[in-house]
Parts: C-alpha cells; structure tokens; sequence
C-alpha cells in the first residue's frame, strides 16, 4: 500500500496543522539529508503516521519518536521494534537533554508553531548555555517555504525575509536550504509549498560578544520598526538619542538606512558599540 493510501485512511486535524508527507522522492531526500548512522541516536518530532520513523529505526541506534496526537500514537505503536521509543508529549515540554548528546533531530512540524520550536531547541542568542541546543548536533526540518527563506536570508534578500528568525537560527546554525518540496507531495496538500532545511548546529555563537541580552535588545529594535530608518528604530526601542547618533557616527552607518539593511555581524558591532556610548 503506498503512502498515499495508508494517508487516506486518517482524518488529518487541521487544528494540530497536520499534512502527511506522502512523496517517497521527498521522505528519501529527507533520510539523505540526515546522513544517519548505525551510532547515531535521532529524535524525531511530529512522527505522524510514520512514513519517516519506519526508515530512520532501520538506519539508527535509537530513535525517539515525539507525537502529540494520540491518535497518531497508536498507529506508530505498530512499528514494533527495539530501537524505538514513543514519547506522546509537547515537542515544547521535552527536555532533550534526556536523549543524551550529539543528537540528529527530524522534524515535520506544524508550521505555524515553527519559530517558537527553533527557539526551543537553540535557544535565544543570549541564552549561552541551553541544554537542547547543547544536546543536538544537527537538525533536518521541513518547513513552510516562505520561512524558508527568512532562515537563511541576509541583509541583501529582500527586507520582508531577513529578520529575528533569520538571526536566532544563524546565530546558532550553519543554515542549508536543501530542497523546495511542492505542496502535492502531501494528503491532504496544504495551501503552501514547502522545504527542506538543514540547520548544523554551532558549538559557539556566530559572534563573540561583551553583552548577548543588549545585543538581542539591538537586533529586537533594528527589525521592530521596519518602515522606520535605523536611527529613529533604535530610540523607539529606548535607546537614548545621543548614543545612538554617536554609534552610527562612529561606525559611518547612514541613519536613514533601513535596521534590515545590516548583517549579523554588523548587528554585533552596534551593539557594541552602543553600549559603550551610553
């Protein structure tokens, strides 16, 4: 029976944002992708009915299955095997650190509960020290394609795609765009088109910083107001006037530029910088 057909027997629900991948070119390019080995320890999340776990447990030390439905629970209970283990939770509540380290993460998740995931497992880019971030060595996602994009865009992709999700998942990631996946390659097909990304995981943040929290303060206020110049952004985000005329003279960024405009690492030197001038 083909993925489709073993699909077509589940009623997705719509409020868990559920589309079962049924493209078996995608799911292989998903196990590609993921490079797993016979030593490795993989935590899957958003198993559904299966299609990827019953591969990864063939390629894998152990597998840990995350599933919040429980519906989806009992069908991935058939996969009866040694290596896997089921945990019917919140992908946000697991702490995996319990998995042990060097982990490779698959995930197919809702998309609309994507951000907050990617902050979940790497933290934001003050939080030096989280233990799921510690714990993963690389993570494989399908995602929305329009977030796709915004993970691995810069200050020269067009303004609407480079903001806080682009700096949290680069901060913490060497980010790969692998592959568009179109939207017939799921039942029920979503509205959207997809994509695979890859994202390994940083043993160091991008930047090395005197203060990570004013530097999320800086980056929060460069992308808050977006129809507003660098300048008149940064003193809505508080900032007193003064110090910022003086770090953007200092650093010859034009002031009517766009906070969108500057890299990451630029991002770093203003707040730097700005610290200083206060």
């Amino acid at each position: 029976m083909s993925y489709i057909e073993r699909a077509k027997k589940f009623r997705a629900k719509k409020r868990l944002g559920q589309n079962f991948l049924t493209d078996e070119n995608t799911i292989e390019t998903i196990l590609d992708t993921s490079d797993i080995t016979k030593d490795d320890v993989v935590v899957e999340i958003g198993s559904g009915l299966g299609f990827v776990t019953e591969h990864l447990v063939k390629l894998a030390k152990k597998v840990y299955a995350i599933e919040l439905d429980e519906d989806m629970v009992r069908e991935l209970s058939k996969i009866d095997v040694p290596n896997l283990e089921i945990l019917h939770n919140d992908v946000l509540k697991t702490d995996f650190s319990q998995f042990g380290t060097n982990l490779k993460v698959v995930a197919n998740i809702p998309y609309y509960i994507t951000s907050p995931i990617l902050a979940h497992l790497l933290g934001e880019v003050d939080d030096l020290d989280n233990k799921n971030r510690n714990s993963i060595s690389q993570i494989v996602l399908m995602v929305q394609h329009e977030v796709a994009k915004r993970l691995c865009a810069n200050e020269n992709s067009p303004s609407k795609e480079f903001g806080l999700l682009s700096v949290l998942a680069q901060f913490w990631a060497d980010v790969e765009f692998i592959q568009k996946v179109p939207a017939k390659s799921f039942f029920p097909a979503p509205k959207v088109n997809s994509a695979i990304m890859k994202l390994k995981v940083r043993k160091e943040p991008l930047l090395t910083l005197n203060n990570y929290s004013f530097f999320r303060k800086v980056v929060k206020g460069c992308f808050a107001t977006r129809r507003k110049n660098i300048k008149n952004s940064l003193m809505n985000a508080g900032f007193a006037k003064n110090a910022v005329e003086q770090t953007l003279k200092d650093l010859n960024i034009n002031e009517n530029l766009r906070g969108e405009a500057l890299s990451i690492n630029k991002m770093g030197e203003l707040a730097e910088k700005l610290k200083e001038n206060l």
